[in-house]
């Protein structure tokens, strides 16, 4: 048994689908792009979680002396 052929309208969604998907890849890509160079710029002292606690790295020296 052979498949038929597909018909247009499977050709077009197939395209529009292909389409949507490199546009939602890109998007992920830039996203991650992103994150990446914040946290790389921002470097590892700034990643420290929000608590409710005294963050080290927000108060100045005067403020701790």
């Amino acid at each position: 048994m052979a498949f038929r052929p597909d018909h247009e309208i499977h050709r077009r969604r197939f395209g529009r689908n292909l389409g949507l998907g490199l546009v939602l890849a890109a998007f992920v890509a830039l996203v991650f792009g992103l994150t990446i160079v914040k946290v790389s710029l921002t470097g590892p002292e700034a990643l420290e979680g929000f608590d409710h606690t005294l963050r080290p790295g927000l108060v100045s020296p005067q403020e701790a002396q």
